[in-house]
């Protein structure tokens, strides 16, 4: 007895949008007879289109900080996706406008925005493990406090100037950092 496919079994074969062939709607295994008859209907330059298309959504998602499953998955992926977390606290720089600060200016002008990003594992001292060790055993509550450093700058480039859209010079000092470090 021929059962026909849920909308989610539907989706699961196919990640894009295309018509199905009527042995969809009437096969009990649909990605079997869809894996052998999908793009017969298509020309070479259609399918070539698609491919390109999905390569490069694909290569968007990642570049942009995506969490999907990679189309060839490697024995491993996992432990390296750990180990990329782990990276030392370093000092890196962004090319930005001074609105995109968040500062409240309107300007166009862009800066040389410098920030301090990574882990600070090795740095962890006495302390450190004497707060974790507090909180676990809930002598410390409900408390903002972290029990290991944090990387942060620990001195700042020289003050920024720029003019507004209205034409008015602004000074902000201690915006980029110049060095940063584990506190």
């Amino acid at each position: 007895m021929a059962k026909s496919p849920s909308n989610s079994l539907r989706s699961g074969c196919l990640a894009f949008c295309v018509p199905f062939p009527p042995a969809w709607l009437t096969n009990p295994c649909p990605c079997s007879v869809v894996d052998s008859t999908l793009f017969e209907s298509y020309t070479e330059g259609e399918i070539r289109q698609l491919i390109s298309t999905l390569v490069e959504r694909y290569s968007q998602s990642m570049n942009s900080g995506g969490h999907e499953l990679p189309l060839f998955p490697k024995p491993g992926n996992r432990m390296k996706r750990a180990r990329a977390r782990l990276k030392p606290c370093a000092l890196k720089e962004l090319e930005v406008s001074v609105s995109e600060l968040g500062l409240g200016y309107e300007s166009d002008e862009i800066v040389l925005f410098r920030y301090c990003s990574g882990t600070c594992e090795t740095a962890v001292r006495n302390y450190d493990l004497s707060l974790k060790n507090m909180r676990i055993k809930k002598k410390i509550k409900k408390e903002k406090v972290r029990a290991r450093p944090c990387c942060r700058p620990l001195s700042y480039d020289d003050d920024v100037s720029f003019l507004d859209t209205y034409n008015r010079y602004y000074t902000v000092n201690e915006l980029s950092a110049k060095e940063c470090g584990c506190v």
